[in-house]
């Protein structure tokens, strides 16, 4: 189940779920630190298949919620790892008030990660925000919904009917890799996402791995400027 894509980067693909009637795939990240544990960003569903191949990796230590839609499955790993840390921004954190999280992540990341990760927080939304990652020794950026990228299969398959009308004109599809139009028409100040933004290009990444859609093993820093047009152009 986990499909191993750099040196200590590992990717599963979870269930589609439910979202307002629209049907999204889930993605997870797990990164092996530099002293053997396991650092697993939006953890998906966990089947005993999937936790058998993820304890031969290594102590899980860290379960990581990007933004306050990636929780679905906290609970579960939280179970499973109960000596794991929790870690997500504020809005998560209110969110899920059941949990015991460590300090809010803002825009950098905790000593406990070990120096490989760059952290940019992506706010100035009244609707949400966002903690965006690089790992910077595989050269990987991490988003959650900062960036969907939808082929024409998928969409064709699961967003049957007027579904599909509405993928295109907001840009979450291969060719764009936009977030969702009305999270962007959220952002009233857009300085701070900028900002953010700016962190994450300058550790020039050469991989995109965003949670819902297609990757992009290569070339990373030509989508970054295509699908964060609508921020920084």
């Amino acid at each position: 189940m986990l499909e191993k894509i750099d040196t200590d980067v590992w990717l599963t693909e979870g269930p589609i779920v439910d979202f307002h009637g629209f049907p999204y795939p889930t993605r997870s990240i797990i990164i092996r630190l530099p002293d053997g544990a396991l650092w697993v960003w939006s953890p998906v569903a966990l089947t005993p298949e999937l936790k058998a191949e993820v304890d031969a990796l290594g102590p899980v230590a860290h379960l990581v919620s990007p933004n306050k839609i990636h929780h679905l499955y906290l609970t579960e790993w939280h179970e499973a790892y109960p000596d794991a840390k929790l870690w997500g921004p504020a809005s998560t954190i209110r969110k899920r008030k059941d949990l015991p999280f460590q300090p809010p992540l803002e825009d950098t990341p905790p000593d406990a990660w070990q120096g490989v990760f760059e952290q940019a927080w992506f706010r100035g939304s009244f609707f949400m925000d966002e903690i965006a990652f690089v790992h910077r020794p595989s050269g990987t950026a991490i988003f959650a919904d900062l960036s969907e990228h939808f082929s024409e299969s998928f969409l064709e398959q699961n967003w049957k009917g007027w579904k599909g009308l509405f993928a295109k004109p907001w840009g979450i599809v291969v060719g764009k890799g936009y977030a969702p139009l009305e999270w962007r028409l959220s952002f009233i100040n857009r300085k701070p996402a900028r900002d953010a933004f700016d962190k994450v290009a300058a550790t020039h990444p050469d991989r995109i791995i965003m949670a819902h859609g297609e990757w992009i093993p290569t070339g990373g820093e030509a989508f970054l400027r295509q699908a964060f047009a609508w921020l920084v152009r």
